[in-house]
């Protein structure tokens, strides 16, 4: 598997995940499946079908952690040192050119993108839009509405 690349506080929430899994989900899980067991005939045992199921996702899940966890590539933002280019773990101000509207973005790893709190995938349209450039220069992003221009109004590693 490839490196996966994570911020600080990305690699903070994934070994979170991975303890609630594997000290909560996964004891309450067995304890559910020996509940269903004790019901008698598991041929028709709806519990017991559906306890194997979230057996199985909360299994695939921690195998899906400890593999990124593993290759993870850790950028501490705070450190980097890039010359004022959009890069992964950068904090970028953009404005919007036709609507004038501001937005201020992280650009992070899958697993801790959140639109709500301005953290995008660094595989997301406009994050590839971004990468590489200075304050000063315009991004023009490829949306499934139409394109959009973005203006790098500044590029802070925080």
């Amino acid at each position: 598997m490839p490196t996966v690349p994570l911020t600080l506080r990305g690699v903070e929430m994934l070994k979170e995940e991975l303890h609630r899994l594997r000290t909560v989900d996964r004891p309450a899980v067995i304890n559910a499946i020996a509940e269903a067991r004790s019901h008698g005939d598991l041929s028709e045992n709806a519990e017991y079908d559906a306890a194997r199921d979230r057996q199985g996702f909360i299994e695939g899940r921690i195998a899906e952690l400890e593999t990124k966890l593993a290759n993870a590539q850790v950028i501490d933002p705070a450190t980097l040192d890039a010359d004022g280019r959009v890069v992964f773990g950068a904090t970028v101000d953009l404005e919007e050119e036709d609507s004038g509207d501001r937005v201020t973005y992280q650009i992070v790893g899958d697993d801790e993108a959140d639109i709500k709190v301005g953290k995008i995938s660094v595989s997301s349209p406009i994050a590839r839009a971004l990468i590489g450039k200075y304050a000063g220069d315009t991004a023009e992003v490829k949306a499934p509405a139409g394109d959009r221009h973005y203006e790098v109004l500044d590029v802070r590693y925080e």
